[in-house]
């Protein structure tokens, strides 16, 4: 890592053009601009990904604005003026492309460790979501209420999953990833505990919100985090215990996730501390701002959260299809269909990975660098399998029917969820970098407000258009859905020229 003084008498930045200034302790690569785009001083590696940022050897190449909201040369707070007048020693940057303290650079071992711990986090979330949704009839048995209260115990989990990323993302891009990544997990880890020995429905609800609010802390960062060891050729997905394996994560969070860099090595930004004005107009409000000001964002996670939504309504829809309609009265029995959704995601899963070791790692070798629309084309074919599942799951309902062709219909909707899902964020990663984080803040936000809304209405809707219409009615909602991804792999490329948060490489 390079560190070196500056003379007191050169000026620590001029005001014009922008470059962001890349953290060394595990923190996302920060920018202020007011255009927020990649300098033209990058130096561009495998991916587009700028591997070497501006060197603080030279003050006079590191110029920014810190207003999101002024144009171009628009005018700092005077509390950053003053804090990067003094420049010391443990200013820093990446030595070069091949700095070993450049997380794409550490050991493949730790960079899987890492990535394993990741994975087991949002594990413990996920299924803590969704587990509780076949205790909803023996909970509401016992503590006498109606099946559509103890409903609410999933949806307040999603709907925790909505708000929290609004905070935690953000705070990640200020105070790096450890720690609103471990203060939210433990917290969320700490509020299992009520629900297991709660005495009355109010506090497993109250406590499950809770839950998903402070678990939503590695929705929002992991993907982040991941971005930033492999970079976008290799990036790993991983999505999809209760409450003794959230703890036994915690623990070993608590024993082996570390912090990374030095706390007191820093950029220059870091010493502008800022006001907490401009922590709500910057950071809080700017997964809101993404939102409603970018067409990609916006379109994707709606799209996102569709399936997202079916996802969660199935939960409630299978054990309707086959514990009531085909007469399966062992909850556990009707649990057993869910298999197939299981293979479909695994095989989902699968392909991605096949797809993105094969033929997006070649157009990386021979290009240099790959668009990020070369992650469309598994979720345009995607777009084409979910609602062919939705309608075999649906047209194949009936009890006169084997129950065979209706289990298997869950590899095909499985598949199509998965791979929507996990190319809709890798697309938004590809597109968004530095601002990952605010863009899974909104994405969520929007996604997981559809997965808390779609069981409320679950019974209602296949109790009274049945099981073939209720699914059917998905179907023709997915199939509404597919050109969006077509949309973007012709015109994406256009669309990223407009945006003001997508780097220009």
């Amino acid at each position: 890592m390079d560190a070196e003084k500056h003379p007191p008498s050169e000026p620590p930045f001029e005001s014009g053009s922008t470059t962001p200034l890349q953290h060394v302790s595990g923190r996302t690569p920060r920018s202020a601009t007011s255009d927020d785009s990649i300098g033209s001083d990058a130096t561009e590696t495998e991916g587009g990904i700028p591997q070497k940022l501006p060197s603080l050897k030279s003050p006079k190449n590191i110029q920014y604005n810190t207003d999101l909201e002024k144009g171009p040369g628009g005018s700092q707070s005077e509390n950053l003026q003053a804090a990067v007048q003094h420049v010391d020693s443990n200013l820093v940057d990446w030595d070069g492309p091949s700095d070993p303290e450049n997380p794409m650079n550490w050991g493949l071992a730790k960079k899987w460790y890492i990535t394993m711990m990741m994975s087991a986090m949002t594990f413990c979330i996920t299924f803590s979501s969704s587990v509780f949704s076949q205790a909803t009839a023996v909970t509401a048995k016992v503590y006498g209420v109606s099946t559509e209260v103890t409903t609410l115990a999933t949806s307040f989990v999603v709907l925790g999953f909505a708000l929290g990323p609004l905070v935690f993302g953000p705070l990640s891009e200020l105070y790096g990833r450890p720690r609103p990544l471990f203060v939210g997990f433990i917290i969320s880890a700490i509020f299992q505990i009520p629900v297991a020995v709660a005495q009355n429905i109010e506090t497993i609800l109250i406590c499950r919100f809770f839950i998903g609010m402070f678990g939503s802390a590695a929705m929002a960062i992991v993907g982040g985090v991941l971005v930033d060891l492999w970079g976008p050729a290799a990036f790993v997905c991983s999505r999809y215990l209760k409450t003794s394996a959230h703890c036994y994560c915690s623990a070993a969070l608590l024993v082996f996730l570390k912090e990374t860099g030095n706390p007191a090595l820093r950029t220059a930004l870091d010493d502008a501390r800022p006001t907490m004005q401009d922590i709500f107009s910057k950071y809080f409000s700017r997964p809101l701002k993404m939102l409603v000001l970018e067409p990609i964002l916006l379109l994707i996670t709606l799209y996102l959260a569709i399936t997202y939504g079916i996802l969660y309504l199935f939960f409630f829809a299978y054990p309707i299809s086959f514990q009531e309609v085909r007469g399966w009265k062992h909850p556990g029995v009707a649990a057993l269909p869910f298999i197939g959704l299981f293979i479909g995601i695994l095989a989902g899963c699968m392909f991605v990975v096949y797809f993105t070791r094969t033929r997006f790692a070649r157009k990386m070798r021979e290009a240099g660098s790959v668009v990020p629309e070369e992650r469309l084309p598994p979720m345009i074919a995607a777009a084409f399998i979910l609602p062919a599942g939705l309608f075999w799951f649906s047209w194949t309902s009936s009890p006169t029917i084997s129950w065979v062709p209706q289990v298997i219909s869950g590899i095909p909707t499985g598949f199509g969820i998965i791979v929507i899902f996990l190319q809709g964020l890798n697309y938004l990663t590809d597109i968004y970098m530095m601002f990952t984080n605010s863009a899974f803040a909104a994405n969520t936000l929007v996604r997981s407000g559809f997965g808390a809304a779609f069981p409320l209405f679950a019974a209602q809707m296949f109790h009274k258009l049945g099981v073939r219409w209720a699914g059917s009615l998905l179907g023709f909602l997915t199939v509404a859905m597919i050109p969006v991804p077509m949309l973007f792999y012709v015109y994406g490329n256009k669309i990223r020229a407009m945006s003001r948060f997508s780097p220009k490489l």
